[in-house]
């Protein structure tokens, strides 16, 4: 069984929802998960918000926090995420930030990651630092934050 087929399966067991806010995976997490027979029945949609602006205007990021700290940042993962669940009053939110490579961006390292998930206890993230090209950067990120996000249906449920 895949995490995205644990991921469908503990959310419909749970009557839990999800909503994705991307920028890293550029959409891998919700293709992944929607790649899953049923996953409408608790996938309730995305946002890909790849340039900063679209933090701001799509997932409500604070503009301030970006210019301060860039996108490659816990806060702004943990605001993606809320900002996801928000968006589509969704029990779970989850999001990606980070630097897939090949070369480093606002002078963090190919590799560095930050993904949250936004659930009924709160805002949690996790700060990943991968090996690998552009490809297993991004699908090293998917892997991750399915696995805590079937962790957390599980624990809270």
């Amino acid at each position: 069984m895949s995490l995205a087929d644990e991921v469908i399966g503990a959310l419909r067991r749970a009557g839990a929802t999800v909503a994705t806010g991307e920028s890293l995976t550029g959409g891998l997490v919700c293709s992944t998960l929607v790649s899953v027979a049923g996953a409408s029945d608790v996938v309730l949609g995305g946002v890909v918000a790849y340039a900063p602006e679209a933090k701001v205007e799509l997932l409500d990021v604070e503009a301030e926090l970006i210019e301060d700290r860039g996108t490659v940042d816990p806060d702004v993962a943990a605001q993606m995420a809320f900002g996801a669940q928000e968006r589509f009053n969704a029990t779970y939110g989850i999001s990606t930030t980070g630097v897939a490579g090949p070369g480093e961006s606002e002078g963090k390292p190919a590799g560095t990651v930050h993904i949250a998930i936004a659930g009924p206890d709160g805002v949690r993230t996790t700060a990943l630092q991968l090996d690998g090209d552009r490809h297993e950067v991004r699908n090293q990120t998917v892997d991750a934050l399915l696995a805590e996000l079937v962790a957390r249906v599980r624990e809270e449920t």
